[in-house]
């Protein structure tokens, strides 16, 4: 019996502590966008962390002496993706933060796969709706409404927050599918791929930001604290949490992979609580809990019918957050995301996250 179990025991342990320092590192994501906010506006905290990542990618690129993409069509497609994948999520959950929770922050993150569904549908048409899919997308529905505690009426700044952490999930139900549709298949690698990615989101935001937040500060006139967090944020949560995400799919799978998108937002409240003293009313984590059971719901991880024994089930339509959560970058971030990366073809289209995710 030990005998039969040591292979299992063995691949876990390899993949085990990748998968959880990955849940770590975008679950921690929402605590540095509310101490990076402390000092800096929300855009030019994201330009920063972007650049960060931007620079951390590069590296890596040239150390596995990969090339960026050069077609032009690649970067035009790319310009999409990292406006809804990562300059524009990543600015809303700093503008969120300012009027809401880490933990709340990091909740709604997880609303993600919830909105890529109907998107997939109906708009990139690249997944097709079934009685599952339908019935995880009502109840993930139903958990955010219990989220907002919409039954205490709407308004106000924490409420308006909590839209704006949603309109950052929202971003990256645009961006997965329209990766996957317009980018999925190309021969580029994934790392390639994302580190484009963010150079063009650098580019973005350096133009944008000065334009409506004025002239950025100087990193030498930030706190130690700040710099360190837009630093983790950067060059950990939104660059190499992308190489941690392609080993975890590599030696975990696509599907496994992606499941570290449940664990971020138990490690967002975890966090939140502990570093921040952060506290939740009892309708938040129940939302959460419903989001959570409706996102594995839509992804057949719960109520999916076992194969007879010798019969091959049909291959499953490429789900949203599957290989390729890879947009997510999985998905983000904090705004994961996460994070945001753009999956590689062999990995599937599920990668990337939205950095935040986070």
């Amino acid at each position: 019996m030990t005998a039969e179990l040591t292979p299992d025991r063995t691949a876990l342990r390899s993949w085990l502590p990748g998968f959880l320092a990955l849940a770590a590192i975008w679950g921690s994501s929402f605590l540095f966008i509310k101490i990076g906010i402390g000092e800096l506006h929300p855009l030019h905290l994201t330009l920063y962390r972007v650049a960060a990542g931007t620079v951390t990618l590069l590296l890596v690129l040239a150390v596995l002496r990969d090339r960026l993409p050069t077609e032009p069509r690649v970067w035009a497609h790319l310009t999409v993706v990292a406006a809804f994948g990562v300059a524009v999520p990543f600015t809303l959950f700093g503008y969120g933060e300012q009027r809401v929770e880490s933990m709340l922050a990091g909740i709604w993150n997880a609303t993600t796969p919830l909105i890529v569904l109907p998107l997939a549908v109906l708009v990139f048409r690249t997944e097709r709706l079934t009685a599952r899919r339908a019935t995880g997308m009502a109840l993930g529905f139903a958990g955010v409404l219990v989220v907002l505690g919409v039954w205490q009426g709407v308004g106000g700044a924490h409420f308006t927050g909590q839209l704006m952490c949603l309109g950052a999930a929202a971003c990256y139900g645009v961006a997965i599918p329209y990766q996957k549709k317009f980018i999925a298949g190309s021969a580029h690698s994934g790392l390639s791929l994302s580190a484009a990615q963010l150079l063009i989101a650098t580019a973005q935001l350096a133009v944008v930001a000065p334009l409506v937040a004025g002239a950025p500060p100087a990193p030498t006139g930030l706190s130690v604290e700040v710099l360190a967090s837009v630093l983790v944020l950067g060059a950990l949560g939104t660059g190499l949490a992308f190489v941690i995400n392609l080993r975890n799919i590599r030696i975990a799978g696509a599907s496994t992979a992606s499941t570290v998108t449940y664990l971020v937002p138990v490690f967002a409240v975890l966090i939140g609580a502990l570093a921040l003293d952060e506290r939740l009313t009892w309708h938040q984590p129940v939302g959460a809990l419903i989001v959570l059971f409706g996102v594995a719901v839509s992804q057949g991880l719960i109520g999916r019918r076992q194969a007879p024994a010798g019969v091959m089930e049909p291959p499953t339509p490429a789900g949203v957050m599957e290989p390729p959560t890879a947009d997510v970058a999985v998905a983000a971030p904090a705004g994961v995301a996460e994070p945001a990366g753009v999956a590689a073809p062999a990995v599937s289209s599920a990668l990337s996250v939205p950095a935040a995710r986070c």
